[in-house]
C-alpha cells in the first residue's frame, strides 16, 4: 500500500465518470463536487499483497500525521496512479470505507472520495516542512489465488519428491533400512528434516526415555526453552554477530527473532530466574532441543547431516571446587550410554585454547589443566589438539567409528568462560562473596537424528528388543488357528509390545522370510497342536531353533530382555 499524505489549505473534487464498468452507479450526492478545507489529504493506493490486516497500520500513520500537522479534517482518496501493482478493487473500497468509519469513531472529520470514479481535483498544498509525506506499507499476505487441478498436482508433484538414489549406497545405509522397515522418508517439502514414521518414532522416543532415565539417576533438572527468541538475547550470547548465516531468522511486531541453531542462551535464562547461592551448585541442567541451522542442500546427507535436530544439551554450573569432579560424572554418563548401544570409542581429543580466544590467561591455565586431570587420572588415552579449542574455552570431544569405519563426533565436553560473563552469571559463595559460576557444556548423543543413523547401520536394522519397532510378529500356520493367534496377538498388545499379526493364507517359510526382512526380533508361530496346549512356538530373528513355551513364559523373558537392553 502506497500513501500521499499531502496537508492542504483544501481540496476540491467532482466524479465524473466511472474508470470501471464493473462498479455500481454511485449517487449523485457521493460525486458531487465537494470542497474541503484545512485537511490532511491522505492519497491512498491499495495494492496486490495488501489486506485488512493493515488497516491498524494505515490509521496509525494518519493519526500521528495528522496529529503532528494539526489539520481539522482528514480526506480518505483513492489514487490508483501511486502504484502499478493494483489490488482487486473490492478489498479496496472495503478498506477505506472501514477506515472511515473507525476515524469517524474516534471523533476525527473524515471525508471520502468515491472510488472507481474520474475525478476533477484541485488542491492548495501548504507549505511547512510537513505538508507533504509518502508512505510505503508493506503486506506480509499474499492474495490468495484458487490454484487449478492442473497447477495443484503439479506443485505436490514438487513438494512430494523423495526418491532414493540408492547405486552409490551401502546396503546397510541407514537410508535404504529405513526406507526397508518403515522408519521415515525425506522430502523436497522440507529439506534436511526428518519425516518420521510410526516405527521410527518408536525408535527416537525410547531413545530419549532412555536419556531421560540415565540423567534423572545422574541428578540433572530438564529445561524446555522456545526455538524462537528475540534477536536481542543472540546479540548477548554472541550468535547474531558469528552466526547469523547460519541461522533462520524471522519478524514478528517489527522485531527480529531467530530460531535457535543451539540451546545455550535459552539455558542462560532458565538460570538467571532465581538467585543462587554456593547450596545450589553444582546445577545439571539437561535440554532435549530441536535447533535449525542452514546448511547447503549439497550437503544433506540422510540422518547424519540435516538442518532441523534434536540437540541432547546439557549445562552444568559448578564452582572450581566441583569442576572435576563434574567432568567425570559426564565422562561416566557418555561411557554408559556407549556402553548400552555396543559402541566403542575410536578416539578421544582434547583440544587446547585458540589464537583468537576471550577470558584471562589464568582461567584458560585452570581450564584445560581440569580437563587434563580428569583424562589422565582416568587413565584415558588421547591426543592433544593444539590450538583447536573453541573462543570460548577447551573441550574434550569424543569420536565413534561406525560399521563403515567412518568416525562421528557425538559426545563433546566443552568449558565455557564467555557465556557466564556475557549473561552476567553469579551466585554468592559461602564467604558471602559474588562470584561467577563455572560452566560445562556437553552432549551425550550430540544430534539424536546422527545417533540414530549410526546405530541403524551399526545394527544393520537388527535393534535389540528395547528399542525395536518391530519386537514380536504372531503367524498362523494354517486357517483354523486364526482366533488363538488374534487372541495371543491381544494379550501380547495389552502387555506393551510392539507386535503385528500376519494370518494371512500364506505359506509360513514365506511369512517367516518377510518377518526375517522386516527384523523381527521374536517370531510366533501358531498350528493346531500350539492351539490345543496354549503355548507359542518362538524362533529369535537370526537362529534355527523353535522353542515351545507358554504365553506367560514367553512374556517374562521379553520383559527380561527389555530390562537389560540387551
Amino acid at each position: 500500500m502506497k500513501t500521499l499524505n499531502l496537508h492542504v489549505d483544501y481540496i476540491e473534487w467532482e466524479g465524473l465518470k466511472k474508470a470501471l464498468s464493473s462498479m455500481e452507479d454511485l449517487p449523485e450526492v457521493e460525486t458531487a463536487k465537494t470542497k474541503v478545507e484545512e485537511a490532511l489529504v491522505v492519497m491512498t493506493a491499495i495494492e496486490k499483497n495488501d489486506s485488512m490486516n493493515m488497516i491498524d497500520e494505515y490509521l496509525e500513520n494518519i493519526e500521528t500525521i495528522n496529529a503532528q500537522v494539526g489539520a481539522k479534517n482528514v480526506v480518505l482518496y483513492p489514487y490508483a496512479h501511486l502504484s502499478s501493482e493494483l489490488g482487486k478493487p473490492a478489498l479496496a473500497i472495503e478498506f477505506l470505507k472501514t477506515a472511515e468509519e473507525k476515524l469517524k469513531a474516534k471523533g476525527i472529520s473524515v471525508y471520502r472520495a468515491p472510488f472507481g470514479y474520474y475525478k476533477s481535483f484541485e488542491l492548495k498544498v501548504k507549505g511547512h516542512p510537513l505538508s507533504e509525506l509518502s508512505r510505503n506499507i508493506v503486506g506480509n499476505e499474499e492474495v490468495e489465488v484458487e490454484l487449478t487441478d492442473k497447477e495443484r498436482k503439479k506443485l505436490l508433484k514438487e513438494v512430494s519428491k523423495s526418491k532414493l538414489d540408492t547405486s552409490k549406497l551401502v546396503e546397510n545405509d541407514h537410508r535404504i533400512i529405513g526406507k526397508k522397515m518403515d522408519l521415515w522418508s525425506f522430502s523436497a517439502a522440507a529439506p534436511g528434516m526428518v519425516f518420521w514414521h510410526d516405527k521410527g518414532l518408536h525408535i527416537k522416543n525410547k531413545l530419549i526415555e532412555y536419556w531421560r532415565e540415565m540423567h534423572r539417576n545422574a541428578g540433572y533438572q530438564e529445561i524446555s526453552t522456545p526455538q524462537i527468541m528475540d534477536k536481542k538475547l543472540w546479540e548477548v550470547s554472541g550468535h547474531w554477530a558469528k552466526y547469523k548465516d547460519n541461522m533462520f531468522t524471522s519478524k514478528y511486531e517489527r522485531r527480529d527473532f531467530a530460531m535457535k541453531p543451539m540451546n545455550c542462551p535459552g539455558g542462560m535464562m532458565v538460570y538467571k530466574t532465581s538467585p543462587k547461592s554456593y547450596k545450589d551448585l553444582p546445577l545439571r541442567s539437561g535440554e532435549l532441543g530441536v535447533v535449525h541451522r542452514q546448511e547447503l542442500s549439497g550437503v544433506l546427507s540422510g540422518l547424519f547431516r540435516v538442518i532441523q535436530f534434536t540437540q541432547d544439551d546439557a549445562h552444568i554450573f559448578c564452582t572450581e571446587e566441583q569442576l572435576e569432579v563434574e567432568i567425570g560424572r559426564i565422562i561416566d554418563l557418555i561411557n554408559e550410554a556407549f556402553a548400552t548401544f555396543n559402541l566403542t570409542v575410536d578416539h578421544v581429543e582434547l583440544s587446547t585454547r585458540p589464537e583468537k580466544r576471550i577470558g584471562r590467561e589464568e582461567l584458560w591455565d585452570l581450564a584445560e589443566k581440569s580437563l587434563q586431570n580428569v583424562l589422565d587420572n582416568r587413565k584415558m588415552t588421547y591426543t592433544i589438539n593444539e590450538g583447536d579449542g573453541a573462543f570460548y574455552g577447551p573441550k574434550i570431544d569424543f569420536h565413534l567409528k561406525d560399521s563403515l569405519n567412518r568416525t562421528w563426533q557425538c559426545s563433546t565436553i566443552q568449558l565455557d568462560m564467555a557465556l557466564p560473563e556475557r549473561f552476567d552469571l553469579e551466585y554468592t559463595a559461602e564467604d558471602g562473596i559474588v562470584k561467577r559460576p563455572i560452566m560445562l557444556h556437553r552432549v551425550i548423543y550430540g544430534s539424536i537424528e546422527r545417533f540414530i543413523g549410526i546405530i541403524t547401520e551399526q545394527y544393520n536394522g537388527n535393534f535389540p528388543l528395547w528399542i525395536n519397532p518391530n519386537q514380536i510378529k504372531v503367524m498362523t500356520l494354517n486357517e483354523n488357528t486364526k482366533d488363538y493367534a488374534k487372541e495371543v496377538y491381544d494379550k501380547l498388545f495389552a502387555a506393551g509390545f510392539r507386535i503385528e499379526l500376519d494370518d494371512r493364507d500364506e505359506k509360513i517359510g514365506y511369512k517367516i522370510r518377510e518377518a526375517s526382512i522386516s527384523r523381527f526380533n521374536y517370531m510366533l508361530t501358531l498350528g493346531d497342536s500350539e492351539k490345543e496346549e496354549g503355548m507359542v512356538a518362538v524362533k529369535k530373528n537370526g537362529e534355527k531353533e523353535i522353542e515351545k513355551m507358554s504365553l506367560e513364559d514367553f512374556v517374562e523373558k521379553m520383559k527380561v530382555e527389555i530390562e537389560s537392553k540387551k
